[in-house]
């Protein structure tokens, strides 16, 4: 986090504010963290123990007062180029009332883009789109929202893997109707960096990220049954 801290004020970037959502640090972690608030005015939203990722999220995002929120990662870091499309991104966001966000980092480019401008494309989704890539539609990736997300796409679910956290909101926001921008030079924004001395915890379900046909070919039945499960019943099948 310090890290990504340094990386934007190295580039002149300032913030309203900056909320930083800790999920059970070990004391010692966390007097280093109210330590970095000196260089870094923010306010730190703790937790006596580790609640997982939907319950971080949450209150992270419920400690946020302004209108926008810039979600990033403490393992991404923002590269000379970030500043201006971040602008880019903001302006586009207030331009715009339709869009509920505009994503800046992925794995892979969405497959389904309408361009705008400047780089940007609207992210098309139907649920007659060939590919199981269609359905990453939504993404915790960095990326710019309007503060008033969990009121329109529901709470992040809690007490699962951070997996299951991430697909829920995911078939929550196709269900919704979320609308999203997408920066298509989506590896140009910021960078994303697990060092030996701070690995990644996040643990992926194998089946889940496996490229085997058959387990994707289930994979995707299972994201068609769940979207329209979703759609006629409002809620997600949920298998543990």
């Amino acid at each position: 986090m310090e890290r990504l801290l340094v990386a934007f004020s190295n580039l002149g970037c300032a913030f309203a504010e900056i909320v930083v959502s800790d999920d059970g640090s070990r004391p010692v972690h966390l007097d280093y963290i109210r330590g970095l608030a000196d260089r870094f005015p923010m306010r730190i939203i703790t937790s006596p123990v580790n609640g997982g990722l939907g319950n971080n999220l949450n209150k992270g995002q419920r400690a946020v007062k302004t209108r926008y929120t810039l979600y990033i990662q403490e393992d991404f870091v923002p590269t000379a180029g970030a500043p201006l499309i971040l602008q880019q991104g903001l302006a586009l966001l207030m331009e715009h009332e339709r869009f509920d966000m505009v994503r800046f980092y992925a794995y892979n480019r969405y497959p389904y883009l309408a361009p705008v401008k400047q780089g940007f494309s609207e992210m098309l989704f139907s649920p007659w789109y060939r590919g199981l890539g269609k359905f990453a539609y939504y993404s915790d990736h960095p990326h710019l929202r309007r503060s008033d997300f969990l009121g329109k796409f529901g709470p992040y679910a809690e007490g699962m893997s951070g997996d299951k956290t991430e697909f829920l909101m995911m078939m929550s926001f196709l269900r919704k109707r979320g609308k999203a921008l997408f920066f298509e030079n989506h590896k140009a924004v910021f960078d994303q960096v697990n060092s030996a001395d701070e690995p990644s915890t996040m643990k992926r379900d194998f089946l889940r990220n496996s490229e085997n046909p058959l387990v994707a070919t289930v994979r995707t039945g299972y994201r068609y049954v769940n979207y329209y499960f979703g759609y006629f019943f409002g809620k997600s099948l949920r298998l543990r």
